[in-house]
């Protein structure tokens, strides 16, 4: 070892995620970075996870890895017992479900000597999620590839999945919090920001998660980490991150907008259809005559209802959004030209985009009872 070429320690926790162990452990052996360790942390997993973990543990080897066994107790604990039992001046993090490229380790140390004046603790890389046959997956890879495109060199966000820490500075941060249920890279980046230091983003740092296919799967972590949001901004408030933005929310508003702006749509057409039928159906059975102003309802009702959903549209196809759908839909039209298949995936694009929408409003709604409840959340 050298102050040139330190070790570095890449860490991976696993619950439950079998078939992914072979593919992510080979792509670890693989970096092309020394000397280099690795630690692998079965997080309780009940699918034979650890068994497999197993066959690599070889400690002896030229790149010594290390499988340690835990009881279920998270992602946020299962890093931070990795994180103690590291030999490493870098200790990196990455996750089950990704396949580092084999200079990853490389392109992170490469950029961890900052600008003048810059005390860098900790790099970022850049995940590239593969695309599946489903819209979902399509959705998912070109949304996260937007958002590493506007991302600048120093950021506040280390990613999960691709990122180093100079392990003193996160020990003496406090490491990862074993209490915290999700988006524990979002709360110990703030924490060591505030502890002074520079995150920054190194793009040619690459890794690639498979892809993230299924709507129920894709609205659930949506939903999950809408909740996770608000207990990040329940434990750093906007006082206390001293102008840190949040990094990395991409689309999101927008997304969240197009609920609201779809049901009041609705809502208001058919609020201006009762108010002009509802006068044809009550002559037509010699009923009572109703007031003039039930005309000017209608009509201001189906306006607003209209307005809204022009709104609505604008934010699905032109907006940043809409950039990320407009993709989506071309990539849909290269695979497969027939016209009522792409009418079909234009109709389940904004059924997706609206489950999305509620994913978020479900997430902050529950994040809100976390918070009058005294909970951490799931």
């Amino acid at each position: 070892m050298s102050e040139e070429r330190p070790l570095v320690t890449v860490t991976v926790c696993v619950r439950d995620g079998a078939h992914w162990v072979d593919g992510c452990m080979q792509s670890l052996l693989e970096q092309t970075w020394r000397p280099l360790e690795i630690i692998a942390v079965d997080d309780g997993s009940s699918d034979g996870s650890g068994e497999r973990l197993q066959a690599f543990h070889d400690p002896e080897s030229e790149v010594p890895v290390r499988v340690i066994q835990r009881p279920a107790e998270g992602l946020s604990a299962a890093r931070d017992a990795a994180t103690e039992a590291a030999n490493g001046d870098w200790v990196a993090i990455t996750d089950i479900d990704v396949r580092p490229m084999p200079d990853w380790i490389e392109a992170l140390m490469a950029a961890r000597t900052g600008l003048e004046n810059e005390k860098v603790i900790a790099i970022t890389g850049r995940t590239v999620f593969e695309e599946g046959d489903d819209l979902v997956s399509r959705l998912r890879s070109i949304e996260i590839e937007r958002k590493y495109r506007s991302r600048p060199r120093r950021t506040t966000l280390a990613n999960g999945p691709c990122s180093m820490f100079h392990a003193k500075a996160l020990r003496d941060s406090g490491g990862f919090d074993p209490a915290w249920y999700h988006a524990e890279d979002m709360e110990v980046s703030l924490r060591l920001l505030a502890s002074g230091g520079s995150i920054v983003y190194a793009p040619d740092a690459m890794v690639r998660h498979v892809p993230e296919e299924g709507r129920k799967r894709f609205v659930a972590k949506r939903r999950r980490d809408a909740r996770a949001h608000v207990r990040i901004v329940r434990r750093w408030p906007r006082r206390a991150r001293k102008g840190m933005a949040f990094d990395f929310l991409g689309t999101s508003t927008l997304v969240l907008a197009m609920l609201p702006l779809r049901l009041g749509a609705w809502l208001a057409l058919m609020i201006g259809l009762g108010a002009a039928l509802l006068p044809e159906i009550i002559s037509g059975q010699g009923g009572m005559t109703l007031p003039n102003e039930l005309g000017t309802t209608s009509s201001t009702a189906l306006l607003v209802g209209a307005s809204l959903l022009t709104l609505a549209e604008f934010i699905m196809w032109i907006s940043a959004l809409g950039a990320v759908n407009r993709q989506v839909m071309s990539d849909v039209r290269q695979r497969n030209r027939i016209a009522w298949m792409l009418s079909s995936a234009s109709f389940s694009l904004r059924m997706l985009i609206l489950a999305w929408s509620w994913a978020l409003w479900t997430g902050l709604w529950l994040g809100a009872w976390d918070a009058i409840t005294g909970r951490n959340g799931h």
